[in-house]
């Protein structure tokens, strides 16, 4: 790895969001076979305050800074000289990413080969259990300068690499470089072999963090790609860079397909409650609007009353009461329908809303009760809920191939009960065990309607 330098860098920043905090220290040491050539060490203006934590483990704050160049102002020249330097760091990925954010913010696009030792210590002794640069200094008997300061952070790393590299044969220390490099964007806290196991077929991915602690689960047609794609972009955004940084394991669950990745991150989102996943939450306060055609008005039903094998006129999945009355509020500004007679307002005569010009005056006569209904039904149609067709529970096959063999999702009352192999072990799953869920009535509803290009068959369990 001679045929470009090494440049051994630390950073000291305002906090860990590389997307928002900002670079106060710079230090960096380039070098060639072993030699340092050059120095970049610098205090940054971060041009907004530091926090109180941050001067307390530094001893930097706004008054030492203020005089200091700006990244912007120093952006190019770093640029130039960090040239074409493969960067060394420890969690390299928390160095690269400011480095990124802040090139970018001056209008630069930077990007490297990057070394991190952090994998390198997990790969060198992977029996230890403290990886952090405190700990592994003191394991290798290197006292620093001072802890938390750019210059004598870079100092101690270059001395431990250099006992590294004393260690070990050049070519086994080569080698080993070489299979961290073609990890570098995986996160220092994940084990590489992992991921050289990931299929790259349908199904669900979780990660989860110390203590086994759920953060995020994903599906995707392409498991391996996927999971992957997490840690390309965690540079630029500074949730990806987040979970990145925390997630310590993966788990993960081939399907059948998309329908059944789909269904399965659902349920196990509920499940679980994944700290860094905030669609498909469980929704234990689910609403609808019911209006049969004898109604004059809606009237909401919580989820646990609706039942969506006999009912044909429901509006709309809300997570809840709320979000429901916001919902037809809305619709009836749109289409000048009256408050009062929806429910939304109590009272007698003229509506606030007609004394506005916005109802045309079912509420005093000026429209039939008849036109008002026929007016806001239609402006409802579109959140109309599609009852269940057929009498009972359904088998949805599906397969990833043609040729391959199906898994059989078991659907009742748009409510999924769960998967099996064969259909001869549909009746191991109950049919009252599980609660309606509007996330489960999307997916099916969805894939239902177009099963014909889904390569879907659907069976039904009651004849």
């Amino acid at each position: 790895m001679t045929d470009r330098p090494l440049i051994f860098i630390d950073l000291e920043t305002t906090g860990t969001r590389t997307t928002r905090d900002r670079i106060i220290e710079i230090a960096a040491y380039k070098t060639m076979n072993g030699e340092t050539v050059s120095r970049w060490v610098s205090l940054v203006n971060p041009q907004n305050a530091v926090p109180a934590p941050i001067t307390r483990l530094t001893g930097l704050d706004e008054g030492i800074l203020e005089t200091a160049p700006s990244f912007a102002e120093l952006a190019r020249d770093f640029m130039e000289w960090l040239g074409d330097g493969i960067l060394v760091a420890h969690n390299a990925r928390f160095d690269y990413g400011f480095l990124r954010n802040e090139f970018k913010r001056a209008g630069l696009a930077y990007r490297a080969r990057i070394l991190c030792t952090l994998r390198l210590s997990r790969r060198l002794d992977p029996s230890a259990r403290e990886h952090g640069l405190t700990a592994l200094l003191e394991r290798n008997g290197i006292s620093p300068a001072s802890h938390h300061r750019a210059d004598d952070d870079v100092s101690a790393l270059m001395t431990l690499w250099r006992k590294w590299q004393e260690g070990m044969s050049a070519t086994v220390f080569i080698r080993m470089l070489e299979l961290e490099r073609r990890h570098a964007s995986l996160p220092a806290h994940l084990d590489a072999s992992i991921l050289e196991q990931i299929p790259s077929t349908p199904g669900v991915y979780l990660f989860y963090g110390h203590n086994r602690v759920p953060l995020y689960i994903g599906k995707s047609i392409n498991l391996r790609s996927r999971v992957l794609g997490h840690f390309q972009r965690d540079y630029q955004e500074e949730r990806e860079m987040r979970l990145a940084q925390q997630v310590q394991h993966i788990e993960w669950h081939e399907t059948s397909g998309d329908l059944g990745a789909q269904l399965l991150e659902s349920r196990l989102i509920k499940q679980l409650s994944p700290v860094m996943n905030r669609k498909l939450r469980r929704q234990s306060n689910l609403s609808t609007w019911q209006w049969k055609e004898e109604m004059n008005a809606p009237r909401l039903l919580s989820g646990n009353q609706v039942d969506m094998q006999v009912e044909a006129s429901l509006f709309g999945l809300f997570r809840s009461a709320r979000d429901a009355q916001n919902a037809l509020r809305q619709i009836a500004d749109e289409a000048q329908l009256c408050p009062r007679l929806l429910g939304l307002e109590k009272g007698k005569g003229r509506c606030f809303s007609s004394q506005l010009g916005k109802c045309r005056g079912a509420c005093h006569g000026s429209e039939s009760i008849t036109e008002h209904s026929r007016r806001a039904r239609q402006a409802l149609s579109h959140l109309k809920l599609r009852a269940w067709p057929w009498q009972g529970r359904i088998a949805i096959g599906e397969a990833p191939t043609p040729a391959s063999s199906r898994t059989w999702h078991i659907v009742n009352n748009w409510c999924y009960l769960g998967a099996v192999d064969h259909l001869q072990d549909a009746a191991k799953l109950g049919r009252d065990t599980v609660q309606f869920d509007g996330d489960s009535y999307r997916i099916l509803n969805r894939f239902l309607r177009d099963r014909e290009s889904q390569e879907l068959e659907v069976v039904n369990l009651e004849h």
